[in-house]
């Protein structure tokens, strides 16, 4: 799979997109990720220290800026409010990211006069895919 970049390999916002129904609907600037677990210890009756760990579930938050909707996705009436059950495809050099399952937690709008309104938007995403490329 041959896949074009952005400049000395980077991601850039044609690199970088929500899905919703295998159809690009917006493009973004930038994003930020953070990926946690839960994880725990076992401990035993008369161990001085656990005899175990144990890996909880992960949990992948993504913060995205300046998302611009697709001509075709504003056509269709897209509202970054009703957003549910979507994707985010990040194409990197070497691979491509995937984050399925998405729901936004938070929207942040900022706008001044005469610019463009940029919008920041934090979601949650249930799985996360990454393919070699």
């Amino acid at each position: 799979m041959s896949i074009a970049f952005g400049q000395a390999g980077f991601p850039t916002s044609s690199d970088i997109w929500l899905e919703l129904d295998g159809k690009k609907v917006a493009v973004v600037q930038s994003y930020a990720s953070k990926s946690t677990r839960t994880s725990g210890t076992v401990e035993a009756f008369g161990e001085s220290e656990p005899v175990a760990t144990v890996q909880g579930p992960q949990t992948h938050t993504i913060q995205l800026s300046r998302l611009y909707a697709t001509d075709g996705a504003i056509a269709d009436g897209l509202d970054f409010y009703d957003l549910k059950d979507f994707s985010l495809v990040i194409c990197k050099p070497d691979r491509k990211i995937i984050y399925s399952d998405c729901q936004w937690s938070d929207i942040q709008e900022d706008a001044r006069l005469g610019q463009t309104v940029v919008e920041k938007l934090t979601m949650v995403a249930r799985k996360r895919l990454e393919i070699r490329t």
